[in-house]
């Protein structure tokens, strides 16, 4: 990467961590942030776990781990372009789904609501809170501190939303939603790439599955118009080809957008540090054209594929699996392992809603059955 813009993050000047260490020898502290994730427990349990598909379902579809690797992706060769810092976005992009939950927007929805109904004072439940709890206390590594004891500038970029509420209960990492501003340039920039990558590569999960068509997808004019460039170019290119190369070039496309668009805005705020960039309203985004094409990729997905009726018979299994888990840590705490009981109803919500959060599929449903299934696993 050539050198840092005036606007970007500097790792010599972070705001520091949590617990005091001395300074890495032979990395910048974001290095060594991004090391940490990666080193993590609850990231390598990101294998495991749905991205669109629940694992057993195929061993070609993305997971969160993948998922993750391909937003650090795309995020790394757009900082480059924007002379960010290139490892604080990596470091924010690997870690933004560390406390997802297992079967994906189900398992999260089912788990926010059962928090709830069954244990309202103990709060709901929402991934990017989560993830930040699992970087600052669940994490079990170092002998000094809990957690993984990021820099401000990672852990502020994890928190994508939080609500008022909420951020008043975070201290430092949370004011910026008090204050209404914006996070650094890199944790805008691991925000869009997420989008970036999730859509385009649902589109290829949703093809290889069956649950959507190519004619389908046609209908739809940003996959449409890079299908028929692609044809015209190589008009005796096999079909799998054709729409693996379609994806690559639709991806292309939103990088080139987004890096172009970004950087006629950073020029006209005239940005001289990264806290104007902060100060200014949201700067790293496509242009009006391509973000209306996004959307309608958006809008057909979640019709054509998220509220497909195979997916919902999936994600109806998934949601009775993890409300039957909670009810039952719930009622009968002494069924927990014993590092996650407490004594007080509060605290022991918030400590199953940890445990389920923690969980694969696979493990989710091997603890589902061990509880209610009479068979040799018990």
């Amino acid at each position: 990467m050539g050198e840092r813009a005036p606007y970007a993050s500097d790792p010599s000047r972070t705001r520091g961590r949590r617990h005091t260490e001395p300074a890495p020898a032979n990395r910048t502290e974001f290095q060594r942030d991004r090391d940490r994730i990666i080193h993590a427990n609850a990231f390598r349990r990101l294998e495991y776990k749905t991205q669109v598909f629940v694992n057993h379902e195929g061993d070609w579809f993305r997971t969160r781990l993948t998922h993750s690797l391909e937003v650090a992706q795309i995020a790394r060769v757009i900082a480059a372009s924007l002379r960010l810092d290139v490892d604080l976005t990596e470091a924010i992009a690997l870690a933004h789904d560390l406390g997802h939950t297992p079967f994906g927007h189900a398992g999260q929805d089912e788990l926010n609501r059962c928090l709830q109904e069954l244990a309202p004072e103990a709060g709901g439940f929402e991934h990017n809170l989560q993830s930040l709890r699992v970087v600052d206390e669940l994490e079990e590594r170092y002998p000094a501190f809990n957690g993984l004891n990021l820099c401000f500038e990672t852990r502020e970029g994890i928190l994508k939303h939080c609500s008022l509420n909420n951020a008043k209960k975070l201290g430092d990492v949370g004011q910026r939603f008090i204050d209404r501003t914006q996070p650094s340039l890199e944790a805008q920039l691991a925000n869009l790439a997420d989008e970036i990558a999730y859509n385009n590569h649902d589109v290829d999960d949703g093809l290889r599955s069956g649950l959507i068509t190519l004619e389908q997808l046609l209908t739809v004019p940003i996959v449409a118009q890079h299908y028929e460039a692609v044809c015209k170019r190589w008009p005796n290119v096999a079909q799998k080809r054709a729409i693996a190369e379609t994806i690559r070039q639709m991806i292309n496309t939103l990088i080139m957008d987004v890096t172009t668009t970004t950087l006629a805005k950073i020029e006209a705020a005239k940005l001289a540090s990264a806290d104007d960039a902060k100060a200014c309203g949201p700067l790293v985004v496509f242009s009006d054209e391509i973000r209306a094409q996004a959307d309608e990729l958006k809008r057909f997905l979640l019709k054509a594929l998220y509220r497909h009726y195979r997916v919902l018979r999936m994600t109806g299994k998934a949601k009775r699996v993890v409300r039957e888990l909670f009810e039952a840590f719930l009622t009968q705490p002494g069924l927990l392992p014993p590092e996650y009981r407490r004594d007080d109803r509060i605290s022991q919500a918030r400590s199953i809603a940890d445990y389920i959060a923690g969980m694969t599929d696979r493990y989710a449903v091997l603890e589902h059955r061990r509880l209610f299934q009479m068979d040799e696993s018990f």
